[in-house]
Formats: structure tokens, C-alpha cells, sequence
């Protein structure tokens, strides 16, 4: 059996829903649940997409979180 969705990103995917601990993917067989996995999900600095496989499109997008920018205080 194949799964029709994968969530993927090319930084590993951390959350406490998140079922295959430090991957970079995973394949799911129902479209909602990946992309509830997917938003309730984050990486260091690249984005998490949801992919229905057959098509290759993506359905899903979770861009990456914005950098953090440093304060630098002159007198």
C-alpha cells in the first residue's frame, strides 16, 4: 500500500506529534492529517511542505520561521 501524502522538508521535522523522531519525511495516507501534522510541526530554518504524491503538488505550506535578528545597542 502507498501513502498519497508525504510531509517533507529538508531540515529534520520536530514536534510532539510528530511520529518518525528527527526525519526529514514522512508518508501519510489521509490528506487532513498531514496537514495537521504538518502545522503543528517546525524546523530550524526551512519550511514544511505537504505533498500529494501521485501529483507531485504541493498542498500544504508552512513557511520557515522568520530569522531572528540580533540588537545591537551603540552608545
Amino acid at each position: 500500500m502507498t501513502s498519497d501524502y508525504r510531509i517533507e522538508s529538508s531540515m529534520p521535522i520536530a514536534s510532539r506529534f510528530w511520529p518518525a523522531a528527527r526525519s526529514t519525511q514522512f508518508a501519510v495516507n489521509d490528506r487532513a492529517l498531514a496537514v495537521s501534522l504538518a502545522a503543528k510541526s517546525f524546523t530550524g530554518q526551512d519550511e514544511i511542505r505537504v505533498v500529494h504524491v501521485p501529483t507531485g503538488e504541493v498542498v500544504f505550506r508552512k513557511p520557515a520561521p522568520p530569522q531572528r535578528v540580533e540588537w545591537s545597542e551603540e552608545i
